[in-house]
């Protein structure tokens, strides 16, 4: 089989995925990365001062074949761009040709790559050595005192340079004349050899790196001869030195010198009276002493020489007085102007004139001026004198006289500080005058014993004073106040009397008392009690407060416009009782408390009448039930007597009686027995008697009976018992039911037997009592039937 077929079919298949990749690249996007950022210095890092230097910065970039790529570079020394640029190229060359001090630094190169950037390692260049520089001046012929101009220069030199210009005089160490602030690679000023010699001179610069500051060498050093300057002056004062006031007087100044541009002054007490080239001649009238100097200059070179003059006066400066001194408006005053004639051979005083001016306005030519003080004559006086002497006439002008007459002190007037005055408390007086001049004495009195003063002298002072208390309002009326402003003038008196009725005297409250209403000490409950608390003085308003010792916080508190108040309390009860107290205060912010006062809560009338009431109804009661009881205890005996009386009637008939039937009846029921033996001997008013008692539940009693013996043998005691129904009436009275008599009959007719009970084992209270019943009753029967 032919291979060629598979052969071109895989031919195609890779030339399609060729053609796929291609595609896929050129229709996708871009690759790229920045792989280094390189720099280089060369020939080193460390080289001489003028050696050409090359910095090299370079990069390498990967990229899918991305055309015409640009890099973007930024070189850098110290951190500041010193050189940019873009290109298609992987490196940047930057030359420093030659390489100065101002170049050594670190310097850095940064990549940029579209929105990628890559920065280079730090490499540090050191330039070593900088380069001398050179002095200039602009004239090689010197006199002292002259200014040249100097330069300092480093051409070849980069940065900001700071020259310093030195020089030696002589043998001596060397100076700094002068040094600039910091500028380019050159420098000019003007420099001034001010004294005669030989000098060097020479420059150099400093540098400041970011490693450090460097120093150059010095420059080159010019030599430098200074002539001196001979233009010392000369002075001669004609006619001499000490003349009298008036005398003419002629000074000549001059410089022996063929130097050119030389000047000469005269002057006296700091005034210039001549000027002229080389030479003068000033001729003046001698008037006051002083000090000649002449002075030579020559461009900045100056000499001087100097003489004292004295002069002599004719007469004094004239002197304006004023009388009087203390002077007030309203006052006559005078003016005097004086002086004193030291050479009356060459001078008269008739031969003088005066003159006095008023704000140079002349008012008289008068040696004396008298006028009446006003406040438009207040101002600034002058005077002068003029004489004439042999030559000319001589004015002197006195000193300024200020004239102002004073204001007169108003009557001062005392006021209390702050318009409140509290009796008791120290308080401060203040002493006022409305008018007057500055300064002004006050003294304050107090009752002409004691007095204290303060002198006010500037705008807007007080005289304030500070007094002690005082207990009563009319101490205000010794306080006086003077006030003087002028040493020969009487004082201005006030005193506080017109201002009493606006200040505010406040008395403080005195201690309060506490009363009581309607009664001190016992209030009844239910009624109303009013407590006043009251001061005997102080100025109202008065704020009074009532506590209970008892209680927290206050009662009641009010505001009272007289010297009371009152607090009330309606419907008292048991609760109010307690102590009491009230408190007082006022503006004078004195607190005073009374005394505690006991309020006792007597108990209500009509409670007082209840119980009164409830007591006799008890004791009535009780009285009640006593008589009760009494009558109840009667009508049992009566009732008991009569029973014994019914029972001795039918004792014959019951002592036929067997003892069968005795025990027979022992053993019925009580009502039976009632029935049997009772209701056949028992009248009918002792049954009504008996049934008006309402029965109540029976009780029952054991009683013990004795059984005869038939044949006339002692009787034994029986174990037979016999129940006896008791009743209680409504009284509580034990009622004795109708069985009770044939009990009691039995142990009567045992009674009656001769045969003592020697073996009874019943309960002897119970039989004792029915023993005296029947013993009373046989009495009484037998007593019936003997009758």
């Amino acid at each position: 089989m032919d291979s060629r077929p598979p052969n071109l079919l895989l031919l195609l298949l890779l030339t399609s995925l060729l053609h796929f990749d291609t595609a896929q690249c050129a229709t996708g996007e871009s690759s790229y990365i920045i792989d280094a950022v390189g720099l280089t210095i060369l020939p080193n890092k460390t080289v001489e001062s003028g050696t050409p230097v090359t910095i090299r910065c370079q990069v390498k970039v990967s990229h899918t074949n991305i055309p015409n790529l640009t890099h973007a570079f930024q070189l850098k020394r110290n951190d500041v761009v010193i050189h940019s640029s873009t290109t298609i190229e992987d490196s940047v060359v930057y030359e420093l040709n030659p390489a100065r001090a101002a170049d050594s630094g670190s310097y850095d190169c940064r990549v940029t790559v579209k929105d990628k950037s890559r920065a280079s390692s730090i490499q540090k260049l050191d330039v070593i050595g900088l380069q001398t520089p050179i002095l200039y001046l602009n004239k090689t012929t010197f006199y002292e005192g002259d200014d040249f101009i100097a330069t300092c220069g480093a051409p070849e030199e980069k940065g900001s340079l700071m020259f310093r210009f030195f020089q030696r005089f002589g043998n001596k160490k060397p100076e700094n004349m002068k040094q600039l602030a910091p500028t380019g690679n050159s420098s000019e000023t003007t420099l001034v050899l001010r004294h005669a010699g030989n000098y060097s001179l020479y420059c150099d610069y400093v540098i400041h790196l970011v490693s450090g500051t460097s120093h150059s060498d010095h420059s080159n050093e010019i030599q430098v001869e200074v002539e001196g300057v001979q233009i010392s002056p000369s002075m001669n004062v004609l006619p001499s030195a000490n003349v009298t006031e008036g005398d003419v007087m002629e000074v000549v100044c001059k410089v022996n010198t063929s130097q050119e541009k030389v000047e000469v002054f005269l002057t006296k007490n700091s005034k210039v009276l001549k000027k002229a080239r080389v030479s003068l001649n000033h001729r003046f009238i001698a008037e006051d002493s002083g000090k000649l100097v002449c002075k030579a200059e020559r461009g900045n070179v100056q000499k001087e020489t100097y003489k004292e003059i004295t002069v002599q006066e004719l007469f004094s400066k004239p002197r304006l007085t004023l009388e009087p001194v203390d002077l007030f408006v309203g006052d006559h005053f005078k003016l005097t102007c004086s002086v004193s004639v030291y050479f009356p051979e060459r001078i008269r005083n008739d031969t003088m004139q005066f003159s006095i001016y008023k704000d140079n306005n002349r008012l008289t030519t008068s040696q004396t001026f008298i006028n009446i003080s006003h406040p438009d004559r207040n101002g600034n006086y002058t005077c002068r004198a003029q004489t004439t002497s042999l030559t000319h006439n001589i004015v002197k002008e006195s000193q300024t006289l200020v004239v102002k007459a004073k204001i007169p002190v108003s009557k001062p007037v005392l006021s209390v500080v702050g318009g409140t005055l509290v009796l008791g408390k120290s308080f401060q007086l203040l002493c006022h005058s409305d008018n007057g001049t500055l300064p002004i004495t006050y003294t304050l009195f107090y009752s002409d014993k004691s007095k204290v003063f303060m002198v006010v002298s500037n705008p807007g002072e007080q005289a304030i004073f500070n007094s002690s208390a005082i207990l009563e309002r009319s101490e205000l009326n010794k306080f006086i106040c003077h006030a003087k402003n002028g040493q020969n003038r009487p004082p201005a008196v006030g005193s506080v009397q017109q201002l009493l009725h606006s200040i505010n005297i406040i008395e403080p409250v005195s201690r309060p008392e506490l009363t009581i209403v309607p009664s001190m000490g016992e209030v009844s409950e239910g009624q109303d009690a009013t407590l006043t608390c009251s001061v005997n003085k102080g100025t109202p308003p008065i704020i009074f407060t009532w506590y209970h010792t008892e209680m927290k916080g206050a009662l009641d508190l009010q505001t009272s416009k007289t010297l009371e108040g009152s607090y009330f309390i309606q419907n008292v009860r048991g609760e109010h009782k307690g102590g009491y107290y009230c408190v007082s205060t006022n503006l004078a912010n004195e607190t005073k408390q009374s005394y505690t006062v006991m309020i006792r809560v007597k108990m209500a009338g009509w409670k007082k009448g209840l119980i009164a009431v409830l007591c006799i109804l008890l004791i009535l009661a009780l009285f009640l039930v006593i008589a009760i009881k009494t009558r109840f205890l009667q009508f049992k005996r009566k009732t008991a007597k009569k029973l014994s009386v019914k029972s001795a009637s039918t004792k014959v008939e019951r002592l036929s009686l067997t003892q069968a039937e005795v025990n027979e009846a022992a053993n019925v029921t009580p009502g039976m027995i009632g029935k049997s033996v009772w209701s056949e001997h028992v009248s009918g008013s002792e049954s009504d008697d008996q049934n008006s008692v309402t029965a109540t539940e029976p009780q029952y009693k054991e009683v013990k009976t004795r059984q005869a013996d038939p044949n006339g043998a002692p009787v034994e005691t029986g174990t037979d018992t016999v129940y006896s129904e008791v009743r209680n009436s409504k009284q509580g009275v034990p009622e004795q039911a109708d069985g009770q008599g044939s009990v009691e009959y039995a142990q009567l007719n045992h009674d009656t037997d001769h045969h003592g009970d020697h073996g009874e084992h019943t309960d002897h209270s119970v039989q004792d009592d029915h023993i005296d019943v029947i013993d009373n009753s046989v009495d009484t029967n037998t007593a019936d039937h003997g009758e």
